[in-house]
């Protein structure tokens, strides 16, 4: 019988969490699992709301709070032996979700799964245009890139016990584990039919603020990595024309005029204040982290393709705690 836990990070999320634990409740799980919320001082009804639903409250304090250090008190008195995370603001899109998470574990080179993201309808155009692209339909059971996203994952606790989320990252904490667990020979697993439904109800200075703590994790992770001002002006171009192309194909143009400059000038200027040393990365990392999609198609290649110059996103969108 497969022990599990699900362990929720939260700050302030009582417009969401509530549509979490409802389709946390309607899950089709042939296994028991327990849920625990990690709270780094909600000043709402986050926690009571939790605890109605049966959840452990695990108070952390809010000038303690990593984004490592939530994840490693979490797993830390978890009881499973697997860890599901996912974000307060996320909610399953089916009920095999649980199920399906779980499912690529049965390969024990396994050390950690993630599932499809997708928006609603208050997300931003141009993210639509990243989890497209970070998330295709296309699943990759056996992916060796280093990339991933704890908004909707989980992971092996006996890998976690010889390797502990960095807790000094500003962001990014879960690319770094993956990093590692594969150096060590483990496999990640891309489940498409894991979804859940991300909700970012993020102001212009938090966007920006996301893509300039996970620019200087990512500077931590990969210290000889650059990004310059032409890199700024050359990928903020670009990604402006992709967006308002895909978006007058679509019929959305005039309602993103506005949105699509605003949130790709958040993304690389966050990203370029966020960079501060020279250095390399590899071209799989760098065209998932900074490209768009191609124009005039969709793609739907695995986690670990080789894509085309110019077909992968700016950088890697996760949950926004504040």
């Amino acid at each position: 019988m497969k022990r599990v836990s699900i362990v929720i990070r939260s700050h302030n999320e009582e417009r969401h969490i509530g549509r979490l634990f409802d389709a946390l409740s309607r899950q089709e799980a042939d296994f028991d699992y327990e849920v625990l919320l990690v709270d780094s001082g909600s000043e709402d009804q986050t926690r009571s709301i939790a605890a109605a639903h049966g959840a452990t409250v695990i108070r952390i304090k809010p000038e303690d709070f990593t984004f490592g250090y939530s994840l490693n008190q979490g797993v830390a008195q978890a009881k499973g032996d697997f860890i599901v995370f996912i974000s307060a603001h996320c909610y399953p899109a089916a009920t095999l979700w649980l199920r399906e998470l779980i499912a690529p574990f049965e390969d024990d080179r396994v050390a950690l799964v993630y599932g499809r993201q997708r928006g609603n309808d208050s997300t931003k155009f141009s993210e639509h245009q990243v989890f497209d692209k970070w998330f295709p339909e296309e699943s990759n059971w056996r992916q060796r890139l280093p990339f991933c996203n704890n908004a909707n994952a989980a992971i092996r606790k006996s890998v976690w016990q010889d390797i502990k989320y960095d807790e000094s990252l500003t962001g990014l904490e879960d690319l770094d584990w993956a990093r590692r667990a594969t150096e060590c020979g483990y496999v990640l697993a891309y489940n498409a039919r894991a979804g859940v439904v991300h909700t970012h109800e993020e102001t212009w200075r938090q966007v920006f603020n996301r893509y300039r703590r996970e620019a200087i994790a990512f500077h931590r992770i990969f210290p000889h990595e650059k990004f310059s001002f032409f890199e700024f002006v050359k990928l903020i171009s670009l990604n402006v024309f992709i967006d308002s192309f895909q978006a007058a194909r679509q019929g959305v143009l005039l309602g993103n005029l506005l949105s699509i400059p605003m949130f790709r000038l958040c993304q690389f200027w966050g990203t370029y204040t966020g960079y501060l040393a020279p250095g390399t990365l590899s071209p799989q990392l760098r065209m998932r982290f900074y490209y768009p999609n191609s124009i005039g198609r969709q793609r739907n290649d695995s986690a670990d393709a080789r894509p085309q110059l110019m077909s992968a996103k700016g950088t890697v969108g996760r949950e926004e705690l504040g």
